[in-house]
């Protein structure tokens, strides 16, 4: 179901801050022109974290709208609160998304039998097909393969992974561990490729909220068994993925690409600040090279 490029899309501010819907729109039209598989709304790019409950409806809402059917809108529904995981991702079946995603608990750091007792909590309220996101960088907790393994086999609309660990090992994992039919995505542009060369179907992309076109390039080329292609567009734009580690936190980098080159403000919403000049300087000598601005 989830095969290919999935955008994390970032949510754009107007300068008082409000949502910019206008910019809004055109970034998820960029990314169905492209060949984007699917968007991913109000994620850890999108600032979930720092949105009013409100908000986080509405750009749900815009992002099913505005894609019309192009492509999936998998809602980011994640929360540290079971209930209100169970809350968002109702709101999202009701809007029309197509599925959600939903990280694991931040904060609290609840056990693993919590970690499953949370997850089917939300999978028996909902219809939708729902993906995982571990992310432990950010939650300081792990999804363990067994844990995951209870959810698939209790929960039937618990269909995928978002594995954001850093370990390419971690995808062999899941695959040993799980049926087959459960799929397993890359949640760092830098490993896509290592990611899909263990196993994984595709990957949920911050890059290609500026560059959608080559991240879905490289997911089919990967599905397609052309490796050798998606490895030309890994080299090209490893820097730039390396850029967007290294400069500053998620969605920071990807923020002041956007401005740069055009598509949205570089605001956030505090307490997240827009990246110092000198390192706004370095990410544009990398999107020069790339002649991307």
């Amino acid at each position: 179901m989830f095969a290919g490029a999935h955008t994390a899309l970032v949510t754009p501010f107007a300068k008082e801050g409000t949502i910019d819907t206008e910019s809004f729109r055109k970034i998820i039209d960029e990314q169905f022109a492209a060949g984007i598989t699917g968007v991913v709304p109000v994620g850890t790019t999108g600032e979930s974290a720092t949105l009013s409950t409100e908000e986080h409806r509405r750009v749900i809402e815009l992002a099913v709208k505005q894609t019309a059917k192009r492509g999936l809108v998998i809602a980011g529904t994640g929360s540290n609160s079971t209930r209100e995981a169970v809350d968002l991702t109702q709101a999202a079946e009701l809007a029309g998304a197509d599925a959600a995603l939903l990280v694991t608990p931040y904060y609290n750091k609840p056990s693993q039998e919590g970690l499953f007792q949370h997850y089917r909590a939300v999978a028996e309220s909902t219809e939708l097909p729902l993906m995982l996101y571990s992310i432990p960088g950010r939650c300081h907790i792990h999804l363990e393969v067994e844990t995951v393994a209870r959810l698939a086999d209790c929960c039937s609309n618990i269909r995928a992974i978002k594995e954001a660990g850093g370990v390419t090992e971690r995808v062999r994992q899941l695959k040993s561990g799980l049926p087959d039919d459960f799929e397993v995505l890359c949640g760092d542009d830098a490993l896509t490729l290592d990611f899909m060369k263990a196993g994984a179907v595709g990957v949920v992309s911050v890059a290609s909220n500026l560059i959608p076109g080559p991240i879905a390039k490289l997911a089919a080329a990967m599905l397609n068994g052309e490796p050798g292609e998606a490895e030309a567009i890994h080299e090209k734009y490893s820097g730039l993925f390396a850029d967007f580690l290294k400069l500053d936190t998620n969605p920071v980098p990807i923020k002041a690409a956007m401005g740069l080159a055009g598509k949205c403000l570089p605001k956030l919403r505090l307490p997240m600040v827009e990246m110092p000049d000198e390192k706004v300087a370095e990410l544009k000598t990398t999107l020069s090279s790339l002649g991307l601005v």
